[in-house]
């Protein structure tokens, strides 16, 4: 069965043959969460699966392009992504502001990219340690995966790269609030000149992402994978479809991110239309750079199905100034959002 290409295809795949093995797995990671010992570790591992599975959903549709080992694709994807989202919930959440804390942490996503690496105590600088091999065991999920995949080595640099950038945000964004915006100016100023016109909170948007190293590990189980195609989907995805991602994570999460304080990369545009328009160009730019992969369409209809996604999400509508964007947003999107949009709207009414 082919990559689909085409609204009908996608959405049926999704609901019949991804989501039963992203939930699959997903409740794997949450029986092993639930038996975490330590409170504030099985805590933030259990909330970081119950209020983002949505990511695991929303990423797992990169196992189609896995062809018939979309099912150890999906397996990779959610180990990776539940990495992420925990650990980024003990960097926002929990107990601890340091960044050696964080950095220690975010060893585990280098080391899940490292089929040789060996586990560390990633702990080490906090005060909750047993989490009773939980995070070593997504670690290890995701080498298992990787080290079955001959093509692994041509792809290790690339992958490395989006994760460095991942890990570094994670550090700098959840530091004492005093050193955030400094930190993160002077990492976006010592990479720009590599980088197309943007400013500091759209680099940091840009890193934010799991997008495309979700997008690279399903294209090695493909025999047909190459470096130059590696390096296409990395310029492809990083920064623009990754941006997009997370930049609409952000726009909708202003009310809640104003009411805690967090900070949010949106709230650093002028107004609201400027802040359209930007995340308008990234779209833009997100839809003609991944015309020149194999399936474009399919990755274009991911692009649009991110905005559905996040523009469907009921924070929205409580948001006067989001409710423009997201409105002219889908216009952007054309029908195939509007669709998207639609079919996203019912699916959480059915699931609440």
């Amino acid at each position: 069965m082919g990559v689909p290409t085409h609204l009908i295809p996608l959405t049926t795949r999704m609901i019949l043959q991804i989501q039963p093995v992203a939930h699959a797995n997903l409740r794997f990671w949450k029986d092993r969460a639930a038996a975490i010992p330590d409170p504030e570790l099985r805590r933030q591992a259990l909330g970081s699966i119950e209020t983002k599975t949505f990511h695991c959903e929303g990423g797992a549709l990169y196992g189609l392009l896995a062809g018939k080992h979309f099912k150890k694709a999906i397996r990779f994807i959610v180990a990776y992504q539940t990495i992420s989202d925990y650990l980024d919930n003990l960097c926002d959440r929990s107990t601890s502001q340091d960044p050696e804390d964080f950095r220690a942490l975010h060893e585990a996503i280098l080391h899940a990219l490292s089929p040789d690496a060996s586990p560390v105590n990633y702990y080490r600088f906090r005060q909750e340690q047993d989490d009773g091999g939980y995070l070593a065991a997504l670690v290890r999920a995701c080498q298992n995966a990787l080290h079955e995949l001959q093509a692994f080595p041509m792809a290790r640099r690339a992958l490395h790269e989006l994760a460095r950038v991942y890990c570094d945000l994670q550090v700098y964004k959840h530091v004492r609030v005093s050193e955030r915006v400094p930190r993160l100016q002077a990492w976006f100023d010592a990479q720009k000149s590599n980088l197309p016109p943007m400013t500091w909170y759209e680099f940091a948007a840009c890193s934010g992402s799991t997008l495309g190293v979700f997008c690279i590990v399903s294209h090695l189980y493909q025999d047909d994978v190459t470096q130059d195609l590696i390096a296409a989907i990395q310029k492809a995805y990083f920064p623009w479809v990754q941006g997009l991602h997370i930049l609409l994570d952000y726009l909708i999460d202003q009310d809640e991110d104003r009411a805690g304080s967090d900070l949010n990369f949106c709230f650093y545009y002028p107004d609201a239309a400027a802040m359209s328009e930007r995340i308008g160009h990234f779209y833009d730019q997100a839809q003609e750079s991944v015309a020149v992969l194999p399936h474009a369409k399919f990755h274009q209809l991911i692009n649009r199905g991110l905005l559905s996604i996040y523009l469907a999400d009921r924070k929205v509508p409580r948001q006067k100034e989001v409710r423009r964007v997201a409105a002219a947003l889908l216009r952007l999107g054309g029908p195939a959002a509007w669709f998207f949009y639609l079919h996203c709207v019912v699916y959480r009414r059915l699931m609440s």
